[in-house]
C-alpha cells in the first residue's frame, strides 16, 4: 500500500483520539487565568479546576502530590500561571490541561510572599502582643521617618503642630518606593533611635500594594523589631496592611492616626487638668470643713476646756500611793532593824561556837612550837652560832681561824672572830670574846 493510500485511509475514533493525544501531550505551554470553579474533594487523586479569561475557559487537573508542593490554595477569582501540557482523555472525548506546577500571578504571588515571610515572622514570636512595648504618654521628641514630599509628612506635621506642639520633631526623610527602600527606612530608624527620640513614626501615604512592598521586606522587619523604642505605623489606609505593621508596636490605620496616637490632645489635655483642679479643689474644700467640723466637736469636750481632767485620776492615784509609802517606810525599816539585830545575834553565837574547837588546837600547837623553838634552848644557857654570811656554824670545819661569827643567846648576840679550832669527841670550838 502506498503512503497516499494510508493518509486517504480513515481512522477510528480511538485512532484519532490516539493521534490527538500523541500531539497535544507533545507540547508543554505556560498560560495564566483566572480561576472560575474549583474541586478538591476528599479520595480524589488530583484536583480539579477551571481557568478562564475574556474569551475562552479551559478544564485543568493537577495531581495532589503537585498540588500540595505548589504551596497555593486554590480559590475562585485568584489569578495563577500553570505550566502543563493538553491531555486527552479518549473514553470521554474529554480535553484537560495537565499542571506541572501552580504560582499566583501578578499581585497574587507577592501576597503569597509576603503571607509565608509574614506566618515565619510570627513563628519567631516578632508579632507576639507580650513583645511590643507601650507608648509614653508625654513625649518630648518624637522620631519620623517617612518621604520628605509625600502628603504624609505634611499630614504627621500639622496634626503634631495643632495637637502637641511643644513636641520635637526628629525628621528623617528617605525615599519609600523601589528596591533599595527597605535599606534606606532601616538606616532611618536607627539614626533616629540614636538621636534620642522616645518613639519613632514609620509613615506613608496609600499607593498600590506593590507601591507598598517596601513595607513588607524581612530585614526592615527585623529592624523595627530590635529597635530600642517604640516603633508606631502609619502605611497606606484602612485596608493596607504590611508586615511592618504586623512587627510595630502599634498600628494606625492612616499618618494622621499615627499622629494623633502618639500625641496627646492639647485642648483635651487642658480640659483634664482643669477637671482635675476643679475636683482637688471640691476634695480639699469637703476635708477642711470636715476638719473644721471635727475640731469644733472636740474643742466641745470637758476634757479639752479643762485639762486637769486629763490627769486627775492618775494625780490622786500618785497621792494615794505616796501616802502609803510614807507609812509603810518606817514600819518596814523597824521590821528591818529587828531582823538585822537578831542575824547579829545568831551569827555572833554562831561564830563563837565554830571557834571554840579551833582555839583549843591552836593552843596545843603553840605549845609544841613552844617546845620546838631555838629560843626556849637558849634560854636555858646555850648558843647559836652563824658566820658571816648568816648560816649556822654546826661543825669546825665550817670555820677557819680569823673568820668572824655570830653567837645568839637568850639575850642578845655576841660577835666573836675564831683563834683556833680543836676536834674533840664533844667537838669544843675555842673562841675569842672581841669585846
Amino acid at each position: 500500500m502506498t503512503e497516499q493510500e494510508n493518509t486517504n485511509k480513515p481512522l477510528s475514533v480511538s485512532q484519532a483520539m490516539a493521534l490527538a493525544k500523541g500531539a497535544l501531550e507533545a507540547c508543554t505551554v505556560t498560560l495564566i487565568g483566572e480561576v472560575s470553579e474549583v474541586s478538591n474533594k476528599a479520595g480524589y487523586k488530583a484536583v480539579y479546576f477551571t481557568v478562564k479569561d475574556e474569551g475562552a475557559s479551559l478544564p485543568a487537573m493537577m495531581w495532589n502530590n503537585r498540588y500540595a508542593a505548589a504551596g497555593v490554595e486554590l480559590r475562585v477569582g485568584m489569578l495563577v500561571q500553570l505550566t502543563g501540557r493538553f491531555t486527552l482523555y479518549a473514553a470521554k472525548g474529554r480535553m484537560n490541561f495537565d499542571v506541572f506546577s501552580l504560582s499566583l500571578a501578578g499581585e497574587g504571588d507577592l501576597r503569597q510572599k509576603v503571607a509565608n515571610l509574614a506566618k515565619k515572622l510570627q513563628t519567631e514570636g516578632l508579632m507576639d502582643p507580650a513583645r511590643k512595648r507601650p507608648l509614653p504618654s508625654f513625649p518630648e521628641a518624637i522620631g519620623l521617618v517617612t518621604s520628605p514630599r509625600g502628603a504624609a509628612v505634611h499630614d504627621v506635621l500639622r496634626t503634631m503642630r495643632r495637637r502637641y506642639p511643644s513636641a520635637r520633631i526628629l525628621l528623617a526623610g528617605v525615599p519609600v518606593e523601589g528596591a533599595d527602600a527597605p535599606k534606606y527606612l532601616s538606616q532611618a530608624l536607627q539614626t533616629v533611635a540614636e538621636s534620642g527620640a522616645e518613639l519613632v513614626l514609620l509613615v506613608r501615604g496609600g499607593g498600590s500594594f506593590e507601591d507598598l512592598m517596601p513595607f513588607n521586606d524581612e530585614g526592615l522587619a527585623r529592624t523595627i523589631a530590635a529597635l530600642p523604642i517604640p516603633v508606631v505605623t502609619g502605611i497606606g489606609h484602612e485596608p493596607d496592611n504590611s508586615i511592618a505593621d504586623m512587627v510595630a508596636d502599634l498600628r494606625a490605620s492612616t499618618p494622621t492616626a499615627a499622629a494623633e496616637a502618639v500625641t496627646p490632645n492639647s485642648v483635651e489635655l487642658s480640659a483634664a487638668l482643669a477637671a482635675s483642679m476643679a475636683h482637688i479643689n471640691r476634695t480639699l474644700q469637703n476635708r477642711l470643713q470636715q476638719s473644721f467640723a471635727k475640731l469644733e466637736t472636740l474643742a466641745t469636750r470637758p476634757v479639752l476646756s479643762d485639762p486637769h481632767q486629763l490627769v486627775t485620776q492618775q494625780a490622786l492615784a500618785l497621792d494615794a500611793a505616796f501616802d502609803r509609802l510614807q507609812r509603810a517606810i518606817p514600819s518596814n525599816l523597824l521590821r528591818d532593824a529587828n531582823q538585822l539585830q537578831q542575824s547579829s545575834i545568831r551569827l555572833k553565837t554562831f561564830g563563837k561556837n565554830m571557834l571554840e574547837p579551833f582555839a583549843a588546837r591552836m593552843a596545843t600547837q603553840a605549845a609544841r612550837l613552844e617546845d620546838l623553838s631555838p629560843l626556849s634552848i637558849l634560854g636555858r644557857g646555850y648558843a647559836l652560832a652563824k658566820d658571816k654570811e648568816g648560816k649556822l656554824v654546826a661543825s669546825v670545819q665550817s670555820v677557819s681561824e680569823g673568820d668572824a661569827i655570830a653567837l645568839s643567846v637568850s639575850d642578845g648576840v655576841i660577835n666573836c672572830t675564831v683563834d683556833s679550832c680543836t676536834y674533840t669527841d664533844r667537838e669544843l670550838v675555842s673562841w675569842k670574846d672581841d669585846s
